[in-house]
């Protein structure tokens, strides 16, 4: 397994940027979820069923972060502007609106720069643990833009990443999940990297350009960003602390915090139907 079939129909959509991978399940007002470094679409797959069956067309991303399958064109901007491109790209390509965006991690921090540059689609935000203010990266996975400054020093990394023993460590999963991802999830994580030189140099890029300048920058521009968005934050979660929720809760100007118990930074992952539960709520009085 590469992918989950409980993300839908695998499509793909030629952009500036490359061939970017999605998948499509259910129909509605569209649902877009957004992953962070080192995982892909994956991640939602406990989620996008049950929104979908609510009644919305769930559109999961597979990003080129790390663990997605495609390289993109070899000069494609990966920076973290470049990528928040890209996602507002893909909302133009499949002429989406009235978006409600759903993102986690990295793909957190990302969706932070594009709502800050490029809001118009966007209706709705929903933002579990996710990279913000000087936080990007966690002080956990800094060393790894030190790493990628380095020629060559995604082979070992990729490496490093198929030792299983590793992958409940926290420098790894272990400090993401409370609990532990199936061995062909995490697979699908790790795989690509390990085969393909051109995963190698896209997340070499991406990983090259992460600075906390950015999500800084972003935030000062989002106290004008007047969309809901909602905050849905693990409690027990040491690599994006509570306070980051609540310190986005208080500058964004309709923002909601809600706490989530038993789980770390990979909400998704770790309390998939209480995140249901909570986006379900959020985005009701859209559903038609």
């Amino acid at each position: 397994m590469t992918r989950s079939p409980a993300l839908g129909q695998e499509k793909h959509v030629a952009l500036r940027h490359g061939d970017v991978r999605y998948f499509d399940r259910g129909e509605g007002r569209p649902v877009v979820f957004i992953h962070g470094v080192l995982v892909n679409a994956n991640l939602w797959r406990h989620v996008t069923p049950d929104v979908a069956d609510a009644g919305f067309r769930c559109l999961t991303l597979d990003l080129p972060l790390g663990a997605h399958e495609t390289a993109l064109h070899p000069d494609a901007d990966l920076t973290p502007t470049g990528l928040a491109d890209l996602i507002a790209d893909f909302l133009d390509a499949l002429d989406l609106r009235g978006v409600v965006l759903v993102a986690n991690d990295t793909g957190g921090a990302l969706t932070q720069i594009m709502l800050s540059r490029r809001p118009e689609r966007v209706e709705r935000v929903v933002l579990t643990p996710s990279d913000s203010f000087d936080y990007f990266f966690p002080p956990a996975f800094r060393p790894l833009t030190l790493l990628a400054q380095i020629p060559g020093s995604m082979r070992p990394l990729a490496a490093f990443l198929q030792v299983r023993a590793l992958h409940r460590t926290p420098l790894v999963f272990g400090g993401l999940t409370k609990y532990p991802i199936p061995r062909a999830i995490v697979d699908s994580y790790t795989a690509p990297a390990h085969r393909q030189p051109g995963i190698r140099r896209d997340l070499r890029k991406v990983l090259r350009a992460v600075h906390s300048r950015y999500t800084l920058e972003a935030a000062e521009k989002l106290r004008a960003f007047d969309k809901p968005v909602l905050l849905v934050w693990a409690d027990e979660d040491r690599t994006f602390p509570l306070r980051l929720g609540r310190r986005l809760a208080a500058l964004l100007p309709d923002a909601r915090l809600v706490q989530v118990a038993d789980s770390y930074a990979f909400v998704p992952e770790d309390q998939p139907a209480v995140l249901v539960r909570h986006i379900l709520a959020f985005v009701g009085v859209m559903a038609d």
